[in-house]
């Protein structure tokens, strides 16, 4: 019997795990449905001359410990921007600045500069804690010895050596609404609307939802500022394939998996869309897990339960993609032009915020959207022509299942975001050369991402740790023999960190629950 494993999925979880199994002696094959590795974490030409960041844009919380153990800066990961602030745009005067510590200026209310200070500090602490666990297989809540009880020790442990203060902030504060938070801590609304962003982005929970504050720690768990690669966050992808490649993975690029087979409750291989049989003794799977389980191997190898709880799961997408090539760089009101390449947030307040997603409860799309802005091309040159620009989009709120379908009402939500991105720069309309737009629906249409959800899952305490991404399923292997996740949908959760890919690729070389 073939010793191959096979990782289905090129992402950047997927190629993490392949280059930590093939560094153990592994055979690994890498299948990727698209013609370029990085799944959500690519760059790529929408427009003649104009490439972008086409999902994920800001480089967060990638794992210094894969960037150093795989040694990505020798395979051509570096830095165009290392530090990009938070510019939260005023409609009527000066922005606010931040870098994730303490706000630079354009506080309205003097005294929000130390409790922004102050309120950055016992979050990162806070934050700490859920660090320390992403590297970890998440503790299992029953146990047959002290040996498997002790990850959940440690973790109340860990709680504990918070102190009781923190502590206590931490299990009052984890299921609340980030909006509460924000109402007993600050007076400024323009500060109250850009930490507000922080905590529902890529999600469809608003300020007033419980877990928001849980979504706001799990951001911070990363570097203190996001970061812009040379080349966009498909270079991140390629020097990952890179590394991967170094240590003897093969990746077939079009190669799409059509099913995981399955013999007598154990994952044997592969079938390609092709027709092709592809042999394996284990089986990675990097997809979601509702694409996993119930399109590539069938919910039929599930107890019920299991079954059932994966169905529904809550992977809603209500973030699109908005992509803009532009022949100058547009003029944001009030914002100095050194700043125009940072990190641009169109939220005035908490409340717009929250207005922004009532829309969303009901099928709806904003017409009033917060908008996270980026224009790489200012850090990076190489994305466009010569004294030209991209602005790279994220838009929210844009429910994967809008009444009426997306086809019927994509031009006239883009008209609407246009519209509010020339509110904040008057003229931005005459710099337009190409624009693109990608709803959830393209999302899970060109990516795979299932409901057109970057996060493969809403990240809230039932889909949490190692609840994550059902009960049942918190530890990356599954009840199928020889069958695993690698994916966003696994502990610790989205963003591009890699620390899926790597607990995942230690479980698999254990054989098993570590």
């Amino acid at each position: 019997m073939t010793k191959r494993i096979i990782i289905v999925g090129a992402g950047h979880n997927g190629l993490v795990c392949a280059a930590y199994l093939a560094r153990a002696g592994r055979e690994v094959l890498v299948l990727e449905a698209n013609a370029q590795v990085g799944g959500a974490a690519v760059t790529r030409t929408f427009a003649p001359g104009y490439q972008v960041p086409a999902v994920a844009h800001l480089l967060y919380g990638f794992d210094p410990a894969i960037e150093r153990e795989l040694q990505l800066r020798q395979h051509g990961f570096t830095d165009a921007k290392s530090r990009v602030l938070t510019v939260a745009l005023n409609p009527d005067g000066a922005p606010l600045v931040h870098d994730g510590r303490e706000v630079v200026s354009g506080l309205s209310h003097a005294e929000d500069r130390q409790a922004f200070t102050d309120f950055m500090h016992k979050m990162r602490r806070l934050a700490a804690l859920l660090k320390r666990q992403h590297g970890r297989t998440p503790p299992q809540l029953t146990w047959a010895s002290w040996r498997d009880a002790w990850p959940l020790v440690r973790l109340a442990l860990q709680m504990r050596l918070l102190g009781r203060a923190d502590m206590r902030e931490l299990l009052r504060m984890i299921t609340m609404p980030m909006h509460d938070v924000l109402e007993e801590s600050f007076a400024g609304d323009l500060l109250k609307g850009a930490l507000a962003v922080d905590a529902v982005l890529g999600t469809k929970l608003g300020p007033r939802s419980g877990n928001t504050v849980l979504n706001f720690l799990h951001r911070y768990t990363g570097a203190s500022a996001p970061r812009v690669p040379v080349g966009g966050m498909g270079a991140v992808s390629e020097s990952l394939a890179s590394a991967a490649r170094a240590a003897g993975v093969q990746i077939r690029l079009g190669a799409r998996v059509a099913a995981i087979n399955i013999e007598s409750g154990r994952a044997t291989g592969v079938t390609l869309a092709s027709g092709e049989v592809i042999a394996a003794s284990t089986v990675v799977s990097g997809a979601d897990p509702k694409t996993t389980f119930e399109r590539l191997v069938g919910l039929q190898y599930l107890e019920a339960e299991l079954a059932r709880r994966i169905h529904h799961m809550r992977c809603e997408g209500t973030a699109a993609k908005l992509h803009v090539a532009l022949r100058a760089l547009p003029q944001f009101k009030g914002v100095d032009a050194a700043l125009v390449g940072e990190r641009l947030l169109i939220a005035p307040s908490a409340l717009y915020v929250d207005e922004a997603f009532n829309p969303a409860k009901y099928g709806e799309y904003s017409t009033d959207p917060i908008v996270e802005i980026s224009i790489p091309s200012i850090a990076d040159p190489t994305l466009a022509p010569a004294g030209h620009h991209v602005l790279s989009a994220i838009v929210q709120y844009a429910p994967a299942h809008l009444n009426g379908g997306w086809e019927a009402q994509r031009a006239a939500f883009e008209a609407r975001v246009l519209a509010v991105l020339e509110r904040y720069a008057p003229g931005f309309g005459s710099h337009i050369v190409a624009t693109e737009l990608l709803t959830p629906a393209d999302l899970e249409t060109q990516f795979g991402l299932r409901g057109g959800h970057w996060h493969h899952g809403e990240l809230t305490l039932d889909q949490y740790l190692t609840l994550r991404p059902v009960p049942g399923l918190g530890h990356y292997a599954t009840p199928v023999q020889a069958l695993y996740l690698c994916g966003a949908g696994c502990h610790p959760g989205g963003g591009v960190m890699g620390r899926a890919g790597r607990n995942a690729a230690r479980v698999v070389l254990q054989g098993g629950v570590s």
